[in-house]
C-alpha cells in the first residue's frame, strides 16, 4: 500500500471516530436527560400515590363516621372533628412528600 492510501484510510478512520464521538456524547446527553425525567416523574408518582392514598383515608373515615351510632348533632361535630384531623395528617403526609423530592 502507498502512503497515499494509507493516508486516506487513516483520515476515513479519524472521521469515523469523531462520529462515534458525537454519537456517544449525544447518546450520553439523552441519557441524562431520560434520567431526570424518570426521576421527576417517579416523584409525581410518588405524589399521586399518597393523594389516592389520603382520598381512600377520607372516604374510609367518612364511612364510618356515617355508620356510627350517635346523635345529628354529635354526628355533625364528630365529622367535623375528624376532617380537621384529616386535613392536618394530609399537610403532614405533604409535607414529607416535598421533603423526600427535595433530597
Amino acid at each position: 500500500m502507498g502512503n497515499d492510501t494509507l493516508r486516506s484510510e487513516l483520515q476515513h478512520l479519524e472521521r469515523r471516530v469523531k462520529l462515534l464521538i458525537n454519537e456517544y456524547t449525544r447518546l450520553k446527553e439523552d441519557f441524562e436527560n431520560v434520567r431526570v425525567e424518570n426521576q421527576h416523574l417517579r416523584g409525581q408518582l410518588q405524589q399521586q400515590e399518597a393523594k389516592l392514598s389520603n382520598f381512600q383515608n377520607q372516604t374510609k373515615i367518612s364511612k364510618i363516621v356515617e355508620s356510627m351510632v350517635v346523635g345529628d348533632t354529635d354526628s355533625d361535630e364528630l365529622k367535623d372533628v375528624i376532617d380537621d384531623y384529616i386535613k392536618e395528617i394530609d399537610k403532614c403526609i405533604a409535607h414529607l412528600g416535598e421533603a423526600k423530592v427535595t433530597e
